[in-house]
């Protein structure tokens, strides 16, 4: 059998434990960027998921993630961040990693191998139709990701595989397999290094541009962000004075109106008749704000008092 790349020894790796301490620091950070430039080549599987993620999500589905070790961590950062980034309800992500809650203290190797506990967290978790599963593994042939995917696509729902060796068991499986062709690990086989890096970037891409399908981001900001706390009731204030016109003071006002809602807030200083009424439009519009910032300046006969409700030349509308 081929030697995976993931496991295979770097060719700059010779002598690096008598290197002088910028040099190798030096070699480390160069190899980090090498394993992100690995990402470019699967920007066409990974739109491809996003669109599906989208699709569940906005179908009233689940997106589950399962992965260990390292891997797992990615994927718990990445799932962690969804709700108060984008506002997609907490109980609509699910987080399946070997070992349960254990993982977080000691982070053990054997849990990967248990694949009865793998089909336990799919089945707990009532993955199905209508749901998205995303599968990460460096190797691609993790039992755990294995029989996760295997288990969630027995059960109808999509699958996406992530890994850093091609023609891995993992992206045989899935319906979208994406490909991160990340170098030898600078320390062989220590996947939390390179392999892990390409990972969450992989996964920073996917889940904002599924982000941006469901209509959670205009003109850059996070205008559907859950704003429970003080920074971000502030950051809130900030994205509805931006996209408004009106003042922080007046922003923050709206936002009370609204309940904290950004895009509500938004559509209230363009015009709408009151919160119901804003609400009402996004559904309309598939909770997109730039169609609903449109509809009001339609209805009111002349530019709403809201910037750029049209995107400018080259960028791509939400």
């Amino acid at each position: 059998m081929a030697e995976k790349r993931t496991e295979a020894h770097h060719q700059n790796a010779e002598g690096l434990d008598i290197q002088a301490p910028d040099a190798i620091l030096s070699s480390l950070a160069n190899a980090q960027i090498e394993a992100a430039k690995a990402v470019r080549g699967a920007i066409p599987a990974i739109a491809k998921a996003a669109e599906i993620i989208a699709g569940r999500l906005k179908s009233g589905g689940k997106l589950a993630y399962a992965a260990a070790g390292s891997s797992g961590l990615m994927a718990l950062a990445d799932a962690l961040e969804l709700p108060g980034t984008f506002g997609i309800q907490r109980d609509r992500i699910a987080i399946l990693i070997a070992g349960g809650d254990d993982a977080f203290k000691t982070l053990a190797g054997g849990p990967e191998d248990n694949i009865d506990e793998a089909s336990a967290a799919v089945a707990n978790a009532g993955i199905g139709e209508g749901d998205c599963l995303i599968a990460v593994s460096a190797s691609g042939s993790t039992p755990y990701a294995v029989r996760a995917i295997e288990d969630a696509r027995r059960r109808g729902a999509a699958t996406i595989a992530i890994a850093n060796n091609k023609d891995a068991p993992l992206l045989r499986l899935a319906d979208i397999a994406i490909v991160l062709e990340t170098p030898p690990e600078l320390i062989a086989g220590s996947t939390r290094m390179g392999a892990g890096t390409a990972q969450k970037i992989a996964l920073n891409m996917l889940s904002t541009l599924a982000a941006i399908h469901l209509g959670h981001v205009h003109d850059g900001y996070m205008v559907n962000l859950m704003a429970d706390n003080i920074k971000l009731r502030d950051r809130a204030a900030s994205i509805v004075a931006a996209i408004s016109g009106r003042d922080k003071e007046d922003a923050a006002r709206l936002l009370e109106k609204s309940g904290g809602g950004v895009k509500t807030a938004i559509l209230l200083a363009a015009g709408a008749a009151g919160a119901g009424a804003a609400e009402k439009i996004l559904e309309g519009t598939g909770q997109k704000l730039r169609p609903a910032l449109s509809v009001i300046e339609g209805s009111m006969g002349q530019k709403a008092p809201v910037l750029k409700t049209e995107p400018e030349k080259g960028q791509q509308g939400d």
